[in-house]
């Protein structure tokens, strides 16, 4: 399968024009007319990764967030980015990154977390001017309310993480609100829309003061709010090609206990 079917197959869901303005998803380094055997699939580029794409013969990864933002003024080895560029070249492996565009996919980031927490029915929350299914955070109900503390235990055991919270305003909660990643931003519209719990991560400590009392606010590291991406990018591409999640992409914050 050539590079450009592959990337195909993943804009058909989360194509590059649903992007922010300020995001560089799609492909940072390769060929399009390569041939692909292997993807390995990440939130991250490191250098761990890349060079697990070489042990593995991944001549592909897919990432979440992109390698470049920014244009490289000069690839001497200098820095880690600079380093997975010059390794990815040299070994022949394309670089492919979903960000924002799969982040405003309704069963993107924010849709995965939803359906891992048994949230059903959800819309986007931060809906796009020209389309209501496309757009940031999703908001939906559970099944049956729970227990405030239960539903925050049961997100910390979906995650495998240590988290922080701000309870909610009363004892049992079923509309949940979600952002993937960064979302401070919507947690007004998540209280407009009556949610009774909020998802999200890199939250500051005034952002949460200043919802208590008004929803309740759990906060995730970023890296872990995002990676069940991967599965989402192995659910789209295993059937085409081989599809391995890397065993080295790791969120690089600690959490001492």
């Amino acid at each position: 399968m050539i590079l450009q079917d592959i990337i195909n197959i993943i804009e058909s869901v989360a194509p590059l024009s649903y992007q922010e303005s300020w995001d560089n998803s799609g492909l940072q380094v390769g060929d399009r007319n390569a041939k692909i055997h292997a993807a390995l699939l990440t939130v991250d580029v490191t250098e761990s990764v890349v060079d697990e794409a070489i042990e593995k013969h991944c001549d592909l990864i897919i990432s979440h967030h992109p390698l470049l933002f920014r244009g490289l003024k000069q690839i001497t080895g200098s820095t880690p980015q600079e380093r997975c560029v010059e390794k990815a070249i040299r070994h022949n492996i394309a670089i492919y990154s979903s960000h924002t565009s799969m982040d405003a996919y309704l069963h993107g980031v924010s849709g995965k977390i939803a359906d891992k927490l048994g949230i059903s029915n959800y819309r986007i929350l931060s809906p796009s001017q020209t389309n209501d299914n496309v757009g940031l955070g999703v908001i939906g109900q559970l099944e049956i309310p729970m227990k405030s503390e239960d539903f925050v235990r049961m997100v910390q055991r979906t995650f495998g993480c240590s988290l922080r919270y701000v309870e909610a305003c009363k004892p049992e909660v079923q509309t949940i609100a979600v952002c993937g990643g960064a979302g401070a931003e919507f947690v007004g519209m998540a209280i407009a829309q009556g949610a009774d719990f909020y998802i999200t991560a890199d939250m500051k400590y005034h952002e949460m003061q200043a919802a208590y009392g008004q929803i309740g606010v759990i906060d995730l590291d970023h890296w872990t709010s995002e990676h069940f991406t991967r599965e989402i990018f192995d659910a789209l591409l295993k059937q085409h090609i081989t599809t391995r999640i890397a065993e080295t992409d790791a969120t690089p914050v600690k959490w001492l206990n």
